[in-house]
């Protein structure tokens, strides 16, 4: 079985003009952070922020779903400057203030266990965004990045497949698609979001995607591990519903202009996938080699960790 495919509608993600690396290491820009806020509720499990960056300096030109490098200060155990981070672009190329002048970025303080001595260690980077503090300065890289970019087409059907901190590209087209109102890009297609998180209040920009559900053609569902359960009566996770909603995603894939994006946890790539082979085999299709059809059309886009 063979896609169908649109050059219109595939091909602009790698034809228009796309900005990368403006800002390098040994060249970053200085940004300012304007806000640092809390989007984990209480009772949730972690430390995650919305940070919005001041890049007037720059300026700093990106298309959403592209990445920002943080170039962290000081040295690490060896001397050495610390390596920069990547992180998700969380808004638009707008920004959250609408006047081109800033970026947001969504962090998730790393925390885990040292395997050998049992210490509690924390992210270098990604404690150092989280204890910003407003007027501190920040140095940038970037942007970068081409897998997550929104398709031009603006009748596109755009399913978005997000866990935690995954869900920062998909802010960004989210609020390309259904807040900002650009003469530039009118959305007429159909979105459709499935976001994993443990509990519901890790749900985060939760306000912000119950309020995108008044659009009728947005779709919006959860997969909350620690309080839903999945058909075998074990936790729910996004692949459990993908399998859940499996036969009406393979029909959207049906269309020549429907783009999936996959962004977070890399673990759930193989539930995902095993539930769309499962489906395709009903109809005699290899799922390997019709997702690398999709691939080559520009429309399976993954950036997992």
């Amino acid at each position: 079985m063979t896609i169908a495919t649109q050059s219109s509608v595939t091909e602009p993600a790698v034809k228009r003009a796309i900005p990368m690396n403006i800002f390098r290491q040994h060249a970053p820009l200085t940004a300012v952070c304007l806000e640092n806020r809390e989007l984990v509720g209480a009772g949730g499990i972690g430390t995650v922020r919305h940070l919005v960056l001041d890049t007037s300096a720059g300026p700093y030109p990106f298309l959403e779903g592209q990445s920002a490098g943080v170039i962290p200060p000081g040295v690490d155990a060896y001397g050495k400057p610390h390596k920069l981070r990547l992180y998700s672009i969380a808004s638009t190329r707008h920004g959250d203030r609408g006047d081109g002048k800033t970026l947001s970025l969504c962090v998730r303080r790393l925390e885990y266990q040292h395997p050998q001595t049992g210490e509690t260690v924390y992210g270098v980077c990604s404690s150092y965004l989280c204890a910003l503090e407003v007027g501190a300065e920040v140095k940038l890289t970037g942007p970068t990045g081409k897998a997550m970019l929104l398709p031009d087409d603006p009748t596109a059907t755009v399913i978005m497949l997000a866990t935690g901190t995954g869900i920062a590209p998909f802010r960004a087209h989210l609020w390309r698609m259904f807040r900002e109102h650009n003469p530039d890009y009118e959305f007429r297609g159909f979105a459709w979001l499935i976001f994993g998180i443990p509990t519901s209040p890790n749900i985060l920009y939760r306000e912000e995607l119950e309020d995108f559900r008044r659009h009728a053609n947005f779709r919006l569902t959860y997969a909350i591990s620690r309080e839903q359960k999945n058909a075998r009566g074990g936790r729910m996770y996004i692949q459990d519903r993908v399998a859940e909603h499996v036969a009406e995603l393979w029909e959207l894939l049906q269309r020549d202009n429907t783009h999936v994006f996959i962004c977070g946890l890399r673990g759930m790539e193989d539930g995902i996938d095993a539930a769309f082979a499962g489906h395709a085999a009903q109809f005699g299709v290899s799922w390997a080699e019709y997702r690398e059809q999709l691939e080559k059309a520009h429309r399976w886009h993954v950036e997992t960790y």
